[in-house]
C-alpha cells in the first residue's frame, strides 16, 4: 500500500515542546512579542530592586505606558478600549507575570475588575466619564471587595450604603486592595436595603481615604492598600445600575481569575527558564548538573506542568471568546495552574541551590509572589469547593 510523501518533522523547540505556538493566529504572536518587548524593557531591569525596595516607583507612568499597548481593559470594546481576544488578552497577562505578578496585577485589577465592573455594569454616562481614561492609564482604578474580617465570605461583608436624600452615604473599610494608593477611582461593593450594590467612587470625595499597606513579603512591587470610607457622601448617578447582589462582583472575579490562569503560566515560565539556563552552565563534579538523570527528571517534569498549563489556559482562552466559559471552568484553570506554577518554582529552586534564594535570579521573587496569587481572588480551598459542588450536585460551602 503506498503511503504518501514522507513530510520532515520540525524540529523540537525547547521552548514549546507541544508546538502551541502554531495554535496561535500572527495578531496573538504580535500581542505576545509586544508584551514580552516592553516587560523586557520596561521592568525586568529593575524588578528586583523595585521588589527589595517594596516599592512600584513611576506606577502612573507604567500605567500609561500599558495604555498605549492598549494593555489597560485590553478585552473590553469602545470607550477606546482594544476589543482584543481572551486569548490575545491572556497571553499578555503571561508576558506581564514573567517578568512580575505585581505588574500583571496592576493591569488585571485595571481591566478585569474595576473597568470590566462599569462597563459591564454601568450607566452609559460612567462608561463616557471613566472608561477612556482608564484605557489610556491616565485614571488608574481599584475594586473593594474584601474586607478586614470578611474574604472568601463577601455576602457577609460590613461596608454599607445607605440613602440620604437623593444621595448614598457610604461607610466601611476594604483589606487588600491593589492600586488602591494611586486610584482616582474605586468600585466599591456594599451591603444595602435593596442588596448589595456597586458605587464608582471618586478617591477625592471627603471620607474617602486609602492607606498604603507596608512590610509585605510577596508582591512586593505592587500597591497594596486599605480602602476607608467614613461617611462618603455620594450622587445618586454613583451607583453602578446594572447589577444587585453578589453576582456583580463575582463575575468581575471570575473574568480576573481567567488572567490568573495565563499569568501564573508566566512566573512558572521565568523559573523554568531561568532553571534550564542554570542547569546547563553549572557544572559539577566534572559536568553541567543538567547532565545527571535527577536535575533532568526535574526539568522534564516542570515543561510537562508549565506547557501542560499553558494549553489549559489556551483552551480556556478559547472558550472565553466562544462565550461558553463557565465560571467552574475559571476555578479549575485557577487551582491548577497557580498550584502548579508554585511546585515549578520550587522545583527550580532546587536546581539553583543556594543561588535560587536570591534576587539575581527570579525564582524567589516569583515563589513569593505566587504565595498571594494563591489566595487572592479565591483560595485553594474555595476553588476546591467550587468544582467539588459542580461535580456531586452538593453545596459544601457551609
Amino acid at each position: 500500500m503506498s503511503q504518501g510523501p514522507t513530510r520532515s518533522l520540525p524540529p523540537f523547540d525547547p521552548a514549546d515542546p507541544l508546538g502551541i505556538d502554531d495554535l496561535l493566529s500572527p495578531e496573538d504572536l504580535a500581542v505576545r512579542s509586544t508584551m514580552r518587548q516592553w516587560a523586557a524593557d520596561r521592568v525586568l531591569p529593575h524588578i528586583a530592586d523595585w521588589y527589595e525596595r517594596g516599592e512600584l516607583p513611576g506606577i502612573r507612568e507604567l500605567a500609561r505606558e500599558l495604555g498605549s499597548l492598549g494593555a489597560l481593559g485590553m478585552s473590553l470594546t469602545g470607550y477606546g478600549c482594544a476589543g482584543a481576544s481572551a486569548v490575545q488578552y491572556g497571553l499578555a497577562c503571561l508576558e506581564l507575570e514573567a517578568a512580575d505578578s505585581g505588574i500583571r496585577s496592576l493591569v488585571s485589577v485595571q481591566g478585569s475588575l474595576a473597568m470590566y465592573a462599569i462597563h459591564r455594569f454601568g450607566s452609559e454616562e460612567q462608561k463616557e466619564r471613566w472608561l477612556p481614561r482608564m484605557a489610556t492609564g491616565e485614571i488608574i482604578g481599584c475594586f473593594g471587595l474584601t474586607e478586614p474580617d470578611h474574604g472568601s465570605d463577601p455576602a457577609a461583608m460590613r461596608t454599607h450604603a445607605k440613602r440620604d436624600g437623593s444621595d448614598w452615604v457610604l461607610t466601611g473599610r476594604k483589606m487588600w486592595i491593589t492600586n488602591g494608593s494611586v486610584a482616582g477611582v474605586a468600585v466599591v461593593w456594599a451591603r444595602t436595603d435593596e442588596g448589595i450594590r456597586g458605587f464608582a467612587v471618586p478617591t477625592d470625595t471627603p471620607g474617602f481615604s486609602a492607606p498604603e499597606i507596608r512590610h509585605k513579603w510577596s508582591l512586593r512591587a505592587s500597591v497594596t492598600s486599605e480602602l476607608v470610607m467614613d461617611e462618603v457622601r455620594l450622587p445618586a448617578d454613583a451607583v453602578l445600575p446594572g447589577v444587585t447582589g453578589l453576582r456583580g462582583p463575582l463575575s468581575c472575579l471570575s473574568h480576573a481569575r481567567y488572567g490568573i490562569v495565563w499569568g501564573a503560566m508566566g512566573a512558572a515560565r521565568a523559573c523554568f527558564e531561568a532553571a534550564l539556563a542554570y542547569a546547563t552552565s553549572r557544572e559539577q563534579f566534572g559536568r553541567p548538573i543538567g547532565g545527571f538523570q535527577l536535575t533532568q527528571a526535574k526539568l522534564a517534569d516542570m515543561a510537562v506542568e508549565l506547557h501542560k498549563g499553558v494549553l489549559l489556559a489556551h483552551h480556556l482562552g478559547l472558550r472565553m471568546d466562544a462565550g461558553t466559559l463557565r465560571p467552574e471552568q475559571v476555578s479549575f484553570g485557577k487551582l491548577n495552574n497557580v498550584r502548579e506554577a508554585i511546585e515549578i518554582c520550587r522545583t527550580a529552586r532546587t536546581i539553583l541551590g543556594a543561588n535560587g534564594i536570591s534576587l539575581e535570579y527570579p525564582v524567589m521573587r516569583h515563589a513569593t509572589n505566587l504565595e498571594s496569587v494563591l489566595t487572592y481572588e479565591g483560595t485553594v480551598e474555595m476553588h476546591q469547593l467550587v468544582l467539588g459542588k459542580a461535580l456531586t450536585g452538593l453545596d459544601a460551602f457551609r
